[in-house]
């Protein structure tokens, strides 16, 4: 029995498909689909008919904007796919496929080389030390070299490129590969369905047996076993290299490189059997490691996305902390660590990674990494630390499911039923409870505010846009207090765009959409004294009367009341009514109605009448005052400012402090390490809208940032002097 859940464990690969915006990976993923009997006809991308990007903003705009996932089988072999999105505003949901996968396929523009959102994805890859094979793709353009696409793989994204094909024909002219492992040509048709296997060409073969020498000598460096054979025979068995090459890629040491036209069907087959033979199955990747609930130990998973859970380590010894990045962990394992193998007949545990709506019900996607799920099981939930129990198990076919009866460790599947489950929420068998590592999230760095059209529409919009932070966690909507907008945060324009347009289409929602408000503030540049206030009022009956005197001086920050009357001209509880009139003033400033802070008001002298003052004569006699003397003043107008950290390739720098520059920003920092500098400038929030979008066409795509808030700064216009 063991033996057989071993190698049905054996024959699963959980792999991505990872690569810059339009180099073809929804091609390869489509074929990938004909390869393997899954479809039946060839679904294109420009005609939208393919079967990951289902949805229709993905077939009008022509790129993958959700992560899709898939099933197939190939040679005995199950292969559980997550077809990724290549734009840089969707690289969360990258983020949230690679923490529950085993392996994965670059796929490269055989013209482009390494692009941009190619270098990110790797290095989102590296983070989460998934191995990795690549596959150059449109070998049929005009351009395109496999020579220079590999330089760039080498220079770019510094790993050990282990070429093991050799293409047959250049551009229009390329009709099949050399296979370097085993000496044999695959080549196709224009139909491009099936290969045949040949003998090499006769005008490749000293060129072929020249890159299966350099192949094995790069293999028999890094490999001791095939360095041992190498040396005693000089040179390689097609069996050693095949296992070393497994080792390789399964250890990061080494990529093995494919090529192909995935659009004219060449090249898939040798890349589904590279995955086979490569990428790691469930049981070749470490158990998973988690922190045993005991009470609190999910206190960090509430939510379970944006904070990682304090202490859970992931099983290469590194520990996730705020910024969703992996760091070498501290000191010894946590004695509330817990592994759980890849093991059918362990206590279930699983991770949710992803959740979406759908005309038959709320889908949760889970990645199992222990123990078996059947329908109708309870699981115990990390976030709402609550039971809740499955309805049903399905296999997903990108927007089509499969039911199934059961769910074992090394699946991905979805299941319906769940209601508080979130992407980063662990999911586990109730007397087993153990909190796994979520997904990290970055925080967003675009923001738009965003209304309904129609008043009647404001709770359906609210519902709407709680609905979509749930199933994206890199969207957060929030209501600005002072200026009472809606406001939706995101990862760049794209993102904010696709996710307003999703409110428009799937509820039918007239939606309002612009630049938030900036909220300022207005300060005291220089101040007044013997600022003087009557308030009399007398309209029959009992009266009003207040008479107070203040002074107004410029304080560092925020606001402070002192009282300097003597000889008890001003009871104290007066004294305390016309702090809180001065106190109501400070909503609305001279220079435009914005608050004020940066003040020290001082009640020097005041007088009162037996019969009518009033706590509500000194308050309104405050406000009054106050209002009067910040008129008086030197007011000088504040703005929000931001601590902007910006990251990006040292050649790209100078561009980079011109825009800050042109931003009104002033540079306070810089860093530069491993090729990448890190600038640091103080940048007024009014000035950084779009500015993600700007950054990144700056520096290809390859920069980066993140915002703080600091406080406020003197606007640029000079201090006004308003007259009484």
């Amino acid at each position: 029995m063991r033996n057989n859940l071993d190698r049905h464990l054996a024959a699963v690969r959980n792999l991505g498909i990872l690569a810059h915006v339009d180099a073809g990976k929804t091609t390869v993923t489509e074929r990938i689909l004909y390869a393997t009997g899954t479809t039946h006809k060839r679904g294109e991308v420009h005609d939208g008919t393919t079967v990951t990007d289902f949805d229709p903003q993905e077939r009008d705009r022509g790129i993958t904007i959700f992560a899709a996932a898939v099933s197939c089988d190939w040679n005995g072999h199950r292969i559980n796919l997550i077809d990724t999105p290549g734009h840089v505003d969707f690289a969360d949901e990258v983020e949230r496929s690679l923490r529950v996968l085993d392996g994965a396929v670059a796929v490269f523009d055989a013209v482009a080389g390494v692009e941009p959102q190619s270098e990110s994805v790797w290095r989102q890859a590296d983070r989460h030390g998934v191995p990795r094979i690549a596959f150059v793709n449109k070998l049929d353009r005009a351009g395109a070299d496999l020579d220079t696409t590999v330089a760039s793989i080498r220079d770019r994204l510094h790993p050990v490129p282990l070429v093991v094909q050799l293409p047959i024909g250049a551009e229009d002219g390329f009709t099949g590969v050399v296979d370097l492992l085993r000496m044999r040509s695959l080549t196709w048709g224009d139909g491009g369905d099936t290969a045949v296997e040949g003998e090499v060409p006769e005008v490749l073969r000293e060129e072929a047996l020249r890159r299966r020498a350099l192949l094995e000598e790069a293999v028999a460096e890094r490999h001791p076993a095939a360095l041992e054979e190498f040396c005693d025979r000089e040179t390689l068995s097609a069996a050693t290299l095949t296992a070393a090459l497994r080792d390789l890629t399964r250890s990061g040491d080494g990529v093995v490189v494919l090529c192909g036209s995935a659009y004219r069907n060449r090249g898939v087959e040798p890349l589904l059997d590279a995955v086979v033979d490569y990428l790691p199955s469930p049981l070749d990747v470490p158990a998973v490691r988690g922190v045993r609930d005991g009470g609190d130990g999910g206190r960090g998973a509430v939510d379970g996305m944006r904070h990682p859970v304090d202490g859970v380590q992931p099983a290469d010894g590194t520990q996730s902390t705020a910024d969703g990045m992996r760091h070498p962990a501290d000191g010894m394992r946590d004695p509330s660590d817990e592994r759980r193998p890849a093991d059918p007949g362990a206590p279930f545990a699983a991770l949710a990674f992803k959740v979406s709506a759908t005309p038959t019900g709320r889908l949760t996607y889970l990645r199992v990494y222990s123990g078996t799920i059947e329908k109708g099981d309870p699981v115990w939930e990390s976030g709402t630390r609550r039971v809740e129990r499955i309805g049903r198990i399905l296999r997903v076919q990108a927007d089509r499911h499969a039911q199934l009866d059961r769910a074992v460790a090394g699946d991905i599947v979805a299941v319906i039923g769940l209601k508080s489950a979130r992407a980063g929420s662990t999911l586990c068998a109730p007397g087993a409870p153990l909190v796994l590592e979520p997904p990290g999230v970055p925080d967003p760095v675009v923001s738009v505010a965003v209304e309904a059209c129609r008043s009647t529409d404001t709770d359906r919009l609210a519902s709407a846009l709680a609905r979509l932070a749930e199933e994206d966690p890199s969207l957060v909507v929030r209501t600005d207090p002072e200026t009472g907008q809606t406001v939706l945060s995101g990862m760049g324009e794209l993102h904010l765009e696709v996710a307003v347009e999703k409110i428009r289409r799937a509820l039918g929602l007239d939606v309002n959409v612009g630049r938030p408000r900036v909220t300022y503030r207005e300060t005291v540049a220089r101040g007044v004294s013997g600022v003087v206030y009557r308030h009399v009022k007398q309209d029959g009956g009992a009266g009003q009367f207040a008479h107070v005197v203040i002074e107004v001086q410029p304080l560092q920050e925020g606001f402070d009341f002192r009282s300097a009357v003597v000889g008890g001209r001003v009871p104290q509880e007066f004294v305390r009514a016309v702090e809180a009139g001065c106190r109501d003033a400070l909503a609305e400033g001279p220079l435009g109605g914005h608050p004020v802070t940066g003040l020290r008001v001082t009640l020097t002298d005041g007088a009162t009448h037996v019969k009518d003052s009033s706590d509500t004569a000194f308050r309104t006699a405050g406000r009054f005052a106050l209002r009067e003397a910040l008129r008086a003043c030197a007011m000088v107008l504040l703005e929000p400012v931001t601590e902007v950290t910006v990251t990006v390739p040292e050649d790209a720098v100078g561009g980079v402090l011109g825009d800050l520059a042109a931003r009104r920003g002033r540079v306070t920092g810089s860093v530069v390490r491993g090729g990448s500098a890190a600038v640091t400038a103080t940048v007024p929030l009014a000035e950084l809208f779009g500015y993600a979008t700007r950054l990144r066409s700056r520096t290809q795509g390859r920069g980066t940032f993140t915002a703080r808030p600091t406080g406020y700064a003197p606007a640029p216009a000079p201090a006004v002097a308003a007259t009484p």
